[in-house]
């Protein structure tokens, strides 16, 4: 049987995941920050836009190529960065460049992956995206944007959510530590997950391979403060600026959810604002990033590319961020559930299952692309 009759949701293979991955992994790619609040008020929040069908609106043949910053992607979504990707599953990095590039669509690469910038661009197409954790060093920093740009990522993306480590209680619970040390508890928690451990085993400890030349990985601060917490400050304005001058492809800043801050933006270099409560793993109170996507578009007027995250699970919730004036949309835990439920096919039919909500639901709405979901809003 396909995986579409077996495993038709992602919530089907976020189930299979789990029960593939050791429990400390399990924790790592599932949990938010604090009692998870924010992480659990992405779906209600999600799930209260509603959308409105169209009686007797004909045929609808959809339009799921969708233009952003004068690139043309397959779909209205990409793979959003996560940390320690290789961890979740080994070669996760590479993987996931791989699918989205045949596929058409942006991945982006974490500071803090398990892989190099060297490593996975020449699978990106020339076309991959960077997340920048903000270091503090100058001479740093450009080492950073050279390696990254000379890799093949033309679009920059500035974290801006994380000027301070978070604290995540459940990698505590669950013995997690950065740089990773194999107790007894993490031992038997591979030997009952043999998939991953035999997997895995090749590839040593996942590192944060891409920060190892600037700094020695054993300084960490605490057992789940990375060395990547060392190198970073908390960017501003000028940071901000600073980075404009540096880098010549695109400029995102990510973790948007103030108006007022998003509003000057556009004047200090940025190409697109990405509204995002960084799924709930930063801030517990912060607000559901839905809720806070038309406010910045208001803000930012109507010319301003926005990007949205944070608790996508299907077509229809795409839908729902156009509808509230986004213009693009990432997904970051969907496609590291299909990796680890069934490698790379599992990636691949996440996009296959956004595919088909997509277009189900516009033909429910009657409308032929993303974006004229705002005309089929609810109230």
């Amino acid at each position: 049987m396909t995986l579409d009759m077996t495993h038709p949701a992602i919530s089907d293979l976020a189930r299979r995941a789990r029960r593939r991955l050791p429990r400390f992994v399990w924790e790592y790619l599932d949990s938010g920050t604090g009692d998870d609040t924010a992480t659990a008020n992405n779906r209600p929040a999600l799930d209260a836009v509603r959308l409105v069908p169209k009686p007797l609106g004909g045929n609808v043949s959809p339009v799921l190529e969708t233009e952003l910053m004068g690139e043309s992607y397959s779909l209205p979504v990409g793979f959003a960065p996560v940390g320690m990707s290789g961890l979740i599953w080994p070669g996760a990095e590479v993987t996931l460049a791989k699918v989205a590039t045949k596929a058409r669509v942006p991945y982006c690469l974490s500071t803090v992956a398990a892989a190099t910038p060297e490593e996975v661009g020449p699978h990106t197409g020339g076309r991959g995206w960077f997340q920048l954790y903000a270091p503090g060093d100058a001479e740093i920093r450009a080492d950073m944007l050279k390696r990254a740009w000379d890799s093949g990522f033309n679009t920059l993306i500035l974290t801006a959510d994380v000027p301070v480590a978070s604290r995540r209680e459940r990698l505590r619970r669950a013995g997690i530590t950065n740089p990773m040390k194999i107790t007894p508890r993490i031992f038997l928690d591979c030997a009952l997950h043999p998939e991953w451990s035999l997997a895995r085993l090749p590839r040593g400890i996942p590192r944060l391979v891409t920060l190892e030349r600037y700094a020695d990985t054993g300084t960490s601060r605490s057992g789940t403060e990375h060395i990547g917490y060392l190198l970073r400050t908390a960017p501003d304005a000028e940071y901000l600026k600073a980075l404009r001058d540096l880098w010549p492809g695109r400029l995102v800043v990510k973790g948007v959810l103030d108006p007022a801050a998003a509003k000057g933006m556009a004047a200090l270099g940025a190409d697109a604002i990405w509204v995002s409560n960084h799924a709930g793993r930063q801030f517990d109170a912060a607000p559901a990033a839905i809720d806070a996507l038309p406010l910045v578009r208001e803000a930012v007027g109507p010319e301003m590319p926005l990007i949205f995250d944070s608790g996508i699970a299907s077509g229809t919730d795409i839908l729902r961020a156009f509808a509230l004036g986004a213009d693009f949309t990432f997904v970051g835990r969907a496609p590291h559930y299909g990796l680890a439920a069934f490698g790379e096919r599992g990636v691949a039919h996440v996009l296959d299952i956004l595919r088909a909500s997509l277009e189900a639901d516009m033909g429910q709405m009657g409308i032929s692309r993303p974006g004229d979901a705002r005309t089929r809003r609810a109230g």
